[in-house]
């Protein structure tokens, strides 16, 4: 919602962001204001402080940025393994996207469960997907547009990946009974039961 403030004093003394655990409570969707006049807007999108106080203490040290020119463009499911593991901040610019985060930590009680929200930039909210969790999305429109933090540089030799069609998993992706658009790397790799241990779930 784009809030209209009296001043652009009290603009700067406003900025909230409002962070929510999902059904599984490590992956957290996040709201953060968004200030509106006759101009246009202003949002803050990202403050340290401000997750470190909900508890995200995080280190970024690069942002992503992709298009996918058709809806139904899927990517995904992805997870880098150690020493170049991420946590991740996505947010949509343009268009929409269902958002899918599996949790693939050994131990967990959540274990093989995944959550999938709409993250979109008609709703400005974002979603925070921590190490231990492969991630991917479905694009819901054309030319959507995606933005993430990461708190580690992408690594070749540490990408690893999930079907995103596993039958175990069931993912729903909003695709009916059309064909997602693909990478031909996003085709190959194995089911979540034939993984190896790459994340152990911490008490």
């Amino acid at each position: 919602m784009i809030i209209e403030p009296s001043a652009k004093s009290k603009m700067l003394g406003l900025f909230t962001v409002k962070i929510e655990p999902s059904i599984i409570d490590d992956v957290k969707i996040i709201w953060p204001d968004k200030f509106g006049d006759h101009r246009g807007f202003f949002s803050e999108t990202f403050s340290s402080e401000k997750f470190k106080r909900s508890g995200l203490d995080l280190t970024f040290c690069q942002d992503n940025h992709s298009l996918s020119e058709k809806a139904r463009t899927l990517r995904g499911l992805h997870f880098q393994i150690d020493p170049y593991a991420q946590d991740k901040l996505l947010r949509v610019t343009r268009g929409a996207i269902y958002d899918v985060a599996v949790d693939i930590r050994v131990g967990s009680p959540t274990f093989g469960k995944w959550v999938g929200y709409e993250i979109s930039a008609k709703l400005w909210n974002q979603i925070f997907i921590p190490v231990g969790f492969a991630h991917g999305f479905c694009t819901l429109e054309d030319n959507t547009e995606v933005m993430y933090k990461v708190t580690a540089p992408y690594s070749p030799e540490s990408e690893r990946g999930i079907a995103w069609n596993d039958d175990e998993l069931a993912i729903e992706w909003p695709i009916g009974s059309n064909a997602p658009i693909l990478s031909e790397k996003d085709t190959y790799y194995p089911q979540l039961r034939n993984l190896p241990t790459f994340f152990k779930y911490e008490f």
